[in-house]
């Protein structure tokens, strides 16, 4: 096996999970939604969509396919967003949704290519360079900085929305929706222009880690019937796992380190 940090294990793992309950529903899970009813061999793309996941998870986990794995898997993310998540920007600009969807998708990507960028082999860096080593990380991490905007700005557009999911035990919260809105905010600029982006990596990876624990799973684990909530926590999960990835991107460099992006 090969497992170049626990965030790559971590992401693996989800992969594998993913498809495992795509096969099973028959069905986009949450990383590929939302799709429109109307597109053309929609069945055969859920089933594409699941097999890609599981491939790859299993394939991030050995030496000899972790590369190819990853570069299939990035390559599908990239085509997922330019096919189905750009275009319902050009359509709904002023949508929150659209590019909180397209900030997701962002996140699952800049995950692939960080691990892309590790294993590439001799003909991924001769043919495919700039997408490899540290160019390739840069690329990931300004995806991941600019994912994290919108996450920021739904917390404000959905203030109230976001204050009821504040777990009961904690006071004010409103003031809690207002809070992990900035912190989103700050970290996506931290991470854009290089000013203690490891630490802003870490920290939002953990936000979002606590947002699966604390918010999600107690809903879940209650017993909640809503597909819309049970589908949140699946996606959630997926995400901690691709910005646990790039965090441990920044693992040599300095916590408060400036300018290295």
């Amino acid at each position: 096996m090969r497992i170049a940090s626990f965030g790559h294990a971590v992401f693996a793992l989800a992969m594998i999970a993913l498809g495992i309950m795509g096969l099973i529903k028959g069905d986009f899970t949450p990383v590929w939604q939302p799709v429109p009813k109307g597109v053309p061999a929609r069945e055969l793309l859920v089933y594409l969509c699941a097999f890609i996941s599981l491939a790859s998870g299993i394939g991030l986990l050995w030496h000899r396919t972790a590369a190819p794995a990853a570069r299939v898997l990035l390559a599908w993310l990239l085509l997922w967003l330019l096919l189905f998540r750009v275009p319902d920007i050009f359509r709904a600009p002023t949508s929150e949704g659209s590019w909180f969807a397209c900030g997701e998708t962002a996140v699952m990507i800049a995950g692939a290519w960080v691990l892309y960028a590790w294993f590439a082999t001799d003909w991924d860096r001769h043919r495919l360079g700039f997408a490899t080593g540290d160019k390739g990380l840069r690329i990931a991490r300004v995806l991941y900085g600019l994912a994290l905007i919108p996450f920021g700005i739904g917390h404000f557009v959905y203030l109230k929305e976001t204050a009821a999911m504040v777990p009961g035990w904690l006071p004010s919260h409103l003031a809690w929706a207002y809070f992990t809105g900035c912190a989103f905010l700050a970290a996506g600029v931290a991470i854009l222009i290089g000013v203690c982006a490891r630490a802003a990596a870490a920290l939002s990876t953990l936000q979002i880690a606590m947002f699966t624990l604390l918010v999600w799973i107690p809903i879940v684990a209650a017993g909640s019937t809503n597909a819309f909530q049970r589908s949140e926590t699946i996606l959630s999960a997926a995400l901690m796992a691709g910005a646990w990835v790039v965090a441990d991107s920044y693992r040599s460099m300095p916590w408060l380190a400036v300018n290295k992006r």
